[in-house]
């Protein structure tokens, strides 16, 4: 694939909606993500809201909120996988959409970014987590999947590199504070989870003066 594209974000839209059917085939459905999607999930209304940015074909994370009985809104810049999703979970909501301009009406019980979050340039994550914030209800659980330290790297998807970067622990937890969110969750290169690094923040409840 030719790097003719404008940006980052455009070249990782375009490898995305290319490789959708190889992604979905290929993407693990073992759900080693489980013990983060319980804590997540763990004190979240029955039924509740969940907002789950860059969804993909909804294996396995959107299956798996769709189990477990929550309200699902899945947003994915590729319509490739939402065409996919979509014809596996019409009862769902699926959008199409890009979290770095995310304005939507409703806010959130939880908002997963899983495996998505960090294809955003540093610039566009200090940018982009107070929009998260605006968009979690108060006591909502905000689940993402960053780098183990402050830097920029690459991924894979089929045969293509695609861009990855991270802040450190303390600027996330800085940002996070500063919109009402508090870490709850952090581990780096979880073993347990294929080497993911995981954060977990909750909105603070609103308080009336």
């Amino acid at each position: 694939m030719a790097d003719h594209f404008p940006d980052l974000a455009a070249k990782t839209q375009a490898i995305y909606e290319a490789e959708a059917e190889r992604f979905d085939q290929d993407r693990s459905r073992r759900l080693f993500e489980a013990r983060w999607l319980v804590r997540f999930s763990d004190g979240l209304p029955r039924g509740g809201q969940v907002l789950d940015l860059g969804c993909g074909s909804g294996e396995p994370i959107s299956a798996w909120l769709i189990a477990e009985g929550f309200a699902l809104t899945g947003m994915d810049f590729a319509p490739a996988m939402l065409e996919i999703a979509r014809a596996r979970w019409p009862q769902a909501e699926w959008l199409p959409g890009d979290m770095r301009t995310l304005d939507l009406a409703s806010r959130y019980d939880g908002i997963v970014a899983w495996n998505s979050f960090f294809h955003l340039t540093r610039d566009e994550q200090r940018a982009c987590l107070p929009r998260l914030a605006r968009h979690l209800a108060p006591g909502g659980h905000l689940l993402v999947t960053v780098g183990d330290s402050d830097g920029e790297t690459t991924g894979r998807v089929g045969e293509f590199e695609v861009y990855h970067a991270s802040l450190s622990l303390a600027e996330y937890a800085s940002i996070l504070e500063a919109n009402g969110l508090r870490v709850t969750g952090f581990m780096a290169r979880d073993p347990d989870c294929t080497g993911h690094s995981v954060l977990l923040a909750r909105k603070l409840e609103e308080t009336t003066q």
